[in-house]
């Protein structure tokens, strides 16, 4: 089977993939991904959880930082408390769905 895509080898999909999962930056190849419509199952797969996790995480920082600037003092401290552990979950849920995806074996 002759296919045209540079990233069908088994370990460059695992790559490919693993960058859309990059905290902060990698829901913009998945974006790309999405847009454009062309990639396997498993490269649109990843890109809507990344583009979903990275969006949910954003509205979430913007709207605790935004109400954080107009509470109270001590509202303000544990909104933005909040919005640390908020930060520090989308992170460590990233790096180990990139982990999980790093042990799965190559078929």
């Amino acid at each position: 089977m002759n296919n045209s895509d540079p990233f069908y080898e088994t370990k460059l999909n695992k790559l490919q993939l693993m960058v859309y999962l990059i905290p902060v930056v990698g829901w913009i190849p998945a974006m790309w991904t999405l847009y454009h419509g062309k990639g396997n199952s498993a490269q649109k797969s990843v890109s809507r959880i990344s583009v979903t996790l990275t969006l949910t995480w954003a509205i979430a920082y913007i709207l605790l930082w935004t109400s954080s600037s107009f509470a109270l003092p001590t509202t303000t401290l544990r909104l933005l408390y909040f919005n640390g552990l908020l930060t520090s979950g989308y992170i460590v849920v990233s790096l180990g769905l990139i982990l999980r995806l790093w042990k799965r074996k190559s078929r």
